[in-house]
């Protein structure tokens, strides 16, 4: 992968892209929206993506996904104010196009379509497209390179910060040996609070820490009122991801939730705060989530010595 700073500043205008694939990433804040326009790529036809902090949500994000012949005149309709038909809430864009120019119409209209799906599913952040037209028809072989393209598209946005499109993971009971050996994902942990018949049980993935689906919960929080986890857990109970149980004694979550670290996530599950990197351990062991993560430390050092 390829990452080129435009302007020589990490948190200004830059490209991404892949050898050996025709997409172009160029992405760029609202700030530098004069120098993004004046790019070749955004007079192309393709896929754009807003981004803005979600006002009614700790820590979420807004987001539009649009497709134009020329981007770049969407892009100008979008810098406009609310009253002019324009965008206020976002503060970023993101624009793929293709190097050999081969996009269509019906491409872009195919790509929106999937990546509005794909946003959906992982529910990361809020959508503010009105609609979500289905996948238009494509020959067959269309349809497989627009499928090539989404899936080389969701390595690299990552890379650029944007994770609207990552699915919470569906982990099986036991992780991959192979996997768990590479470090690409974890074994899975549990956090037991014995006292209220509460377990949680949660995986690392690509260095993001998700709570899986089925976990219990304290029925409430009891830690303190001025901590800034008591506005997370209120969202979590807000959007249905906590939910009570039937005979009401815990929370549950209903579906696999990502933190922002193993301490956030055992301080919702504890209902109060707590240390993630001694609170989760793997299933089955004592090995502690702070353990895990510093095994073969020791080693590397050794052998780097």
């Amino acid at each position: 992968m390829r990452l080129f700073l435009a302007d020589g500043t990490p948190g200004g205008l830059l490209t991404a892209e892949i050898m050996n694939w025709t997409g172009h990433v160029v992405a760029a804040p609202r700030s530098d929206l004069a120098a993004l326009l004046k790019r070749p790529e955004t007079s192309r036809t393709g896929i754009y993506i807003l981004l803005g902090d979600d006002p009614d949500s700790l820590g979420g994000q807004l987001a539009y996904i649009g497709e134009g012949d020329d981007v770049s005149a969407r892009l100008y309709q979008h810098a406009r104010s609310e009253d002019q038909r324009g965008k206020d809430f976002w503060d970023r864009a993101i624009v793929l196009t293709s190097k050999d120019t081969n996009l269509t119409k019906a491409h872009a209209r195919y790509l929106e379509s999937r990546f509005l799906t794909l946003a959906v599913q992982a529910g990361r952040a809020r959508l503010t497209n009105g609609t979500n037209p289905p996948p238009i028809a494509l020959p067959e072989a269309d349809v497989s390179d627009m499928e090539y393209f989404v899936e080389q598209a969701k390595i690299v946005l990552p890379v650029l910060g944007v994770n609207i499109f990552r699915a919470p993971i569906t982990a099986p009971a036991v992780a991959n040996p192979e996997t768990v050996a590479r470090r690409s994902e974890s074994p899975v942990f549990e956090m037991t609070l014995r006292k209220f018949g509460i377990t949680a049980r949660a995986r690392e993935v690509d260095g993001e820490f998700t709570v899986l689906e089925g976990s219990g919960a304290r029925l409430t929080w009891t830690g303190a009122e001025s901590h800034s986890y008591v506005s997370l857990r209120a969202k979590l109970e807000q959007d249905g991801t906590l939910v009570p149980a039937p005979d009401g004694s815990l929370m549950r979550f209903v579906r696999n939730h990502v933190f922002a670290s193993p301490s956030a996530a055992a301080a919702i599950v504890a209902g109060r705060s707590a240390n993630g990197r001694k609170e989760w351990v793997i299933e089955g062991r004592r090995t502690t989530y702070g353990e895990w993560e510093t095994e073969g430390i020791d080693a590397a050092m050794t052998q780097g010595a």
